[in-house]
């Protein structure tokens, strides 16, 4: 093997390392924020009295239909209800069994308008015992619009890819001979078209509005859209001609990375029940 053939190697390799690595902190990322989350549904498992029951209570569905909760438990002894009501409304708590259905205690929250948001515990009953399976918290389930695939599914994809190049380009910053400003070009390109083209038609399409961040609202989802795109727009505005400032490619990577990493719908688009007619 020649002499010069090495080192080309060696760099193709350092190249394939720096993805890798870019590749796990986006999918690490991805996968926290995912399971972090407001509507991702709540798992777990309680024993009455000597039967084990696994649960999962759903936080999260679309408008055109009511939202199902469903336990398997086979025991016929075992029975429940559901107590329930519009989150931070002037609600009294309704209430409504859990009919059985074979093996399955089944029941049917009532659909809401998009942003609109029900609270409720799950009980469950057997001879003298009752137990909640949430204890004292009550689980808050937000409705939302359905949003077509063909703009969902883009969106997401795209995000991810704004995120995995985002972690590649900071990786070639911090080496002093790497070239990050060609990687941020496409950094930035991939979050507009993903965080502030596709991201408001989502928005519109699962809660009527196109933005409800700054300077319209607090929405959180559409705030760390907008601080992403500064934090970018920063790092391109530091290096533009010939300058060169590593650090702010960097810091742009590390401030996405933290909005990020804020659970998904947090501070969302939520129904004033206060304000609408009953």
């Amino acid at each position: 093997m020649s002499q010069d053939k090495f080192p080309s190697f060696r760099i193709a390799s350092y190249g394939k390392i720096l993805w890798f690595m870019a590749i796990i902190i986006t999918l690490s990322s991805a996968i926290y924020q995912r399971m972090t989350g407001p509507t991702y549904p709540i798992r777990g498992n309680v024993k009455l009295e000597n039967t084990e029951i696994s649960f999962k209570l759903l936080r999260s569905e679309t408008t055109d239909q009511d939202a199902p909760i469903r336990l398997m438990i086979p025991d016929t002894s075992i029975s429940g209800y559901v107590k329930y009501k519009r989150y931070r409304s002037h609600d009294e708590w309704s209430q409504m069994p859990l009919l059985r259905s074979g093996d399955t205690l089944q029941a049917f929250l009532p659909k809401q308008p998009a942003a609109g948001k029900i609270m409720y515990f799950v009980y469950l009953n057997q001879n003298e015992i009752s137990l909640s399976l949430t204890k004292q918290e009550p689980i808050v389930l937000r409705y939302k619009g359905a949003v077509p695939a063909a703009v969902l599914i883009p969106h997401i994809l795209i995000m991810f890819l704004a995120m995995l190049f985002s972690n590649r380009t900071a990786l070639e910053a911090l080496d002093s001979a790497g070239r990050p400003k060609r990687l941020m070009y496409v950094t930035i390109a991939l979050f507009f078209v993903g965080g502030l083209i596709l991201g408001p038609v989502v928005q519109k399409f699962a809660f009527g509005e196109f933005w409800t961040g700054i300077p319209f609202g607090h929405d959180l989802t559409d705030n760390k859209t907008l601080i992403g795109m500064l934090g970018w727009l920063f790092a391109w505005f530091t290096n533009r001609g010939d300058r060169k400032n590593r650090l702010s490619f960097i810091f742009a990577a590390v401030l996405l990375l933290a909005v990020y990493l804020i659970p998904h719908s947090v501070l969302g688009s939520e129904l004033d029940y206060t304000k609408v007619n009953p």
